[in-house]
């Protein structure tokens, strides 16, 4: 009798794998699980290196004082999905429902934004809407071309310091598009050193240590 650590070890019946498991998920055709709670909000180029399109996207950047290129291929995908929704809507027949209602909404928003005129109200001028139009409705665009920063970058750091209002709301956010009735409303925000607020941390510490006897800043620099 042989013993138990010279017998051979039994053979278990090997696993079912989970490639082998049939697919039993809700809403999904056999296909890949997607694990993406939100909507694309911008799509990559499928020739990453073109030399055309990667010299106008760092003019548009250097121009409008962008982040990176995530944001450019934003408003070039927003862009897209509203070329999208026009051409569809001239496939279908003038007197049809669909256009009807479906296209003075469309027109309405574009008007609404600043992107068409109310002489442009046609399904056509749609088509020809391009990145800079959207990109000169940019609140950064805005607050600079108004004069409220010395240069398209500083627009953008007052707008992420919050010093810029839009109308009665503080907006922080550069790439908020400006609606025309809101236009006329960009200004600094009442809370802000520049808008006849509180002064900022820096100008209330030179404040106090000049009253103190000053000597101050140049132990601070």
């Amino acid at each position: 009798l042989k013993p138990f650590w010279l017998k051979p070890l039994a053979r278990r019946k090997a696993k079912t794998s989970f490639s082998e498991l049939p697919d039993t998920r809700q809403g999904n055709m056999g296909g890949k699980k997607s694990y993406q709670n939100t909507g694309k909000t911008f799509r990559k180029p499928k020739r990453p290196f073109e030399k055309e399109r990667l010299d106008s996207e760092m003019k548009i950047i250097g121009e409008y004082g962008l982040k990176n290129k995530r944001e450019v291929w934003r408003v070039q995908y927003a862009l897209a999905k509203i070329r999208t929704a026009a051409r569809v809507l001239l496939t279908l027949d003038e007197k049809e429902e669909a256009r009807i209602f479906q296209g003075e909404a469309l027109l309405r928003r574009m008007v609404r934004l600043g992107l068409l005129t109310e002489s442009e109200k046609k399904l056509d001028y749609v088509l020809g809407l391009t990145t800079a139009k959207i990109m000169e409705r940019r609140l950064q665009t805005k607050v600079f071309k108004l004069g409220l920063a010395k240069s398209i970058h500083h627009a953008r750091t007052l707008i992420r310091q919050r010093h810029i209002r839009v109308g009665k709301q503080i907006c922080n956010i550069p790439s908020f598009l400006v609606r025309l009735d809101s236009e006329k409303h960009i200004d600094f925000a009442l809370t802000s050193p520049f808008g006849g607020g509180r002064p900022g941390r820096v100008r209330r510490k030179r404040g106090k240590d000049g009253g103190a006897g000053g000597g101050g800043d140049e132990e601070e620099d």
